[in-house]
Order: C-alpha cells, then structure tokens, then sequence
C-alpha cells in the first residue's frame, strides 16, 4: 500500500523554526520530484517548494518563503527546514509525489497523483 507519513507541526511562535518530515511507505521516492503545499483557512492548497529526484535535487520555492523554507530529501523522505516563521505561515501543510521526476506544475500540485494526509502548523504568539 503506497501512503505517506507526515510529522512536525506545532504551534511555534512567530520567528520560530519548524522542521516537517514526510516519510513514503510502499514505494521507493527516488524516482519522483516531491513537493510541499500548504492551504490556509479559507483558502485554496498552493506550492510552497518543490525538489526533483535525487540524483537531480534542483529546487524551488514560492518568492515569500525563499530565504526562509529549505525543501531537501534522503531516500524515502522530504523534509522542509522552516525559519523565520511568522502568522502568514499558518496552515494545514501536504506533501506530494510527482507522476515523473520533474517538478512542473509545482505552484498548484498538477500531475501529483499521490499526497499526504497534512500536518498542521500554527504560528501565533
């Protein structure tokens, strides 16, 4: 059965550092760009950074989260570094498998056929 596992959210305080795990079960990562999105209350999920395979390991962010977010992976898990959090950052976070090893469609999780269940992250003080 292919899932994922995703962990690290927390409510931290703005200027805080959060660092989210997403583990995938039942298939091997290594040939796929993954990504992560985030939706907020009342919005639409969005692309916050992507990263392609390994052997590639190119990335991009979304402009408000660069310099901040760092997306990196280690065999059959992605991880996302984030500092400099503030309220904006709040927000139910996925991670996404890409149907190749490219990241298109990254901004808006096209051609992602696999995703996790979410974590939360709060930032407030």
């Amino acid at each position: 059965q292919l899932y994922f596992v995703e962990s690290g959210g927390a409510l931290v305080k703005p200027g805080g550092s959060l660092k989210l795990s997403c583990k995938a079960h039942g298939f091997s990562l290594d040939t796929y760009a993954v990504g992560w999105f985030r939706q907020a209350p009342g919005q639409g999920r969005a692309g916050v950074a992507c990263i392609r395979t390994s052997n590639d390991g190119r990335t991009w962010q979304i402009d408000s989260v660069k310099g901040r977010f760092t997306i990196s992976r280690d065999k059959n898990t992605v991880f996302l570094q984030m500092d400099a959090l503030n309220t904006e950052d709040t927000a139910l976070h996925f991670c996404g498998a890409h149907s190749s090893a490219y990241c298109s469609g990254w901004k808006d999780g096209a051609d992602f056929p696999w995703w996790g269940r979410a974590t939360q992250v709060t930032v407030s003080s």
